[in-house]
Formats: C-alpha cells, structure tokens, sequence
C-alpha cells in the first residue's frame, strides 16, 4: 500500500511511512496604512501551499537512512517533483525545503534502531516547475 509518491519516491511500509501530513494553507492580502482607518487591503490571491510529513522509521521494519538519503538527494537537486496522494489526487508540484533526522535507541555498532524524521515541502507554480 502506497501512501503517498513524491516523483520517483513511494511513501510506503517498505521505503519510509509518514505518520503526520500537516498542510499549510494561505491566502494573500496586501494592507495599506490609512491615517483614522483601517488598512486598506487588496486580495493578491492564494499564497504556496506548504506540507509537513513527519514520522518514525524502525530499523526492524524499513531502511529509513537510506530513504532519507533518498530525499536528500532529491532536496539538493532544487527540482520541483509532483506530489501524488495514494488514491492518485495530484496536489501540484513541490519542492523540498527541509529534511531533519533524530535518530534514538542505537544498537551497539552506533546504528539508530529509531529514526523520527519530518520533510518539509513548498508547492510551486507548475507553469515555472516544468
């Protein structure tokens, strides 16, 4: 089962399973000071979507170092990658602006047993990302 594909990447049992999708929704507004009133404001549109995938990654179930490094790699290219949810709803084109590790419960050759990690990614205009 499939929960989420960014490009090329599966998010899934196998590769790396987020526990927490948090998406950050915003709409413009310019302000104008206004001397006795209130700012004058204008309706710039809406504003780039941002999206929080966190979870954990047990050493016994997945390889979650090697998927974040995955990630990173994606990251450091800068290419807009489209964000398809598991039931196949294109959300548009994201970037990724952040990949953080915490890495707990080590074995005794220093490999984490637990790696909780969160990505962060920025929507794009599609129109610029192709």
């Amino acid at each position: 089962m499939n929960l989420m594909a960014l490009g090329m990447f599966v998010f899934s049992i196998d590769t790396l399973a987020y526990q927490e999708l948090t998406r950050d929704r915003a709409w413009r507004h310019a302000r104008a000071p206004r001397v006795g009133a209130l700012d004058a404001t204008q309706f710039l549109g809406r504003d780039n979507d941002e999206i929080t995938l966190a979870g954990d990654a047990p050493a016994e179930l997945m390889d979650g170092a090697a998927s974040l490094a995955q990630l990173v790699d994606m990251a450091a290219d800068g290419a807009a990658w489209p964000l398809v949810s598991g039931s196949g709803d294109v959300l548009g084109q994201f970037v990724i602006t952040r990949v953080s590790e915490r890495h707990t419960a080590f074995f005794p050759d220093g490999t984490p047993r637990l790696i909780s990690f969160q990505l962060q990614l920025l929507e794009v205009d599609a129109d610029v990302a192709a």
